[in-house]
């Protein structure tokens, strides 16, 4: 059966995803489940004051293709039944597997994970947050620093039977002042990997090409210029960076 025409066919809402701070659909286009999130369903933030997010989360996935790594599923907008939004192909994660954990600290596993920081619990129990090691994740922190995310949350990290990892809620990013707060600080200041500098590459290459001007559609030339900044700093660091500034460099709650 062919692939229905997803921007123009007709999109039936199914459900609303109620943990989500803006307004979240599940809804379905002919066989294809997506999520929508409708513009006018948008919160205003005080660090993202003028919105657009769904613009923002289109633009991620359009970098995403431009690193070639298969991040972000497909993200395009369009009308719907509560207005012009972003839309996004529905991924099944596995539930048995997360990227991401929050541990009895005394449990931490000593391979094939990451450390990221110690806390305490609602009971005064020492945990830590983890990550696990993977090719797959560190490309994504990769793709987090260059989008500038502003809330890569545990739960915004969806594990595959296949061992790929995608992103999803990528509203903010894009800000041309730094934002990153990410839970995917394991590898801070190791030296990147030829691929993912060969990725950091492909960005730039195409921000003076074709993927300069479809951005231009969805984000200022100001965070289009930040974004190319972002890529040259890491392109000459060759290295994970480390937090920065006086925000907190993970968002919350972690999940």
């Amino acid at each position: 059966m062919p692939a229905p025409d997803l921007v123009n066919a007709e999109l039936t809402l199914t459900g609303r995803i109620t943990t989500a701070s803006n307004a979240t659909f599940l809804g379905s286009i002919g066989d294809a489940t997506v999520v929508y999130k409708p513009m006018a369903g948008e919160s205003p933030l005080w660090d993202f004051p003028d919105g657009n997010l769904a613009h923002r989360e289109v633009a991620a996935y359009l970098v995403s293709q431009a690193l070639g790594w298969d991040i972000v599923p497909r993200t395009w907008l369009r009308d719907g039944p509560l207005g012009e939004g972003m839309v996004q192909l529905w991924k099944d994660q596995d539930p048995a597997k997360r990227a991401v954990e929050l541990v009895a600290a005394d449990d931490a596993p000593e391979t094939g994970w990451r450390h990221v920081l110690e806390g305490q619990d609602e009971k005064g129990r020492t945990v830590a947050l983890i990550h696990e090691d993977s090719p797959a994740l560190r490309r994504m922190a990769v793709f987090d620093v260059i989008v500038n995310n502003a809330d890569r949350k545990g739960d915004h990290i969806l594990a595959m039977t296949d061992g790929h990892r995608h992103g999803v809620d990528h509203g903010l990013t894009f800000h041309h002042h730094h934002k990153l707060r990410t839970v995917l600080w394991g590898w801070l200041g190791e030296a990147l990997a030829p691929e993912e500098i060969e990725g950091i590459d492909h960005v730039t290459e195409g921000l003076n090409d074709g993927l300069g001007r479809d951005l231009a559609d969805l984000i200022s030339a100001e965070e289009i210029a930040s974004l190319a900044t972002r890529c040259a700093r890491l392109r000459s660091t060759k290295r994970f960076p480390a937090p920065s500034g006086e925000m907190p460099a993970v968002p919350w709650p972690l999940f």
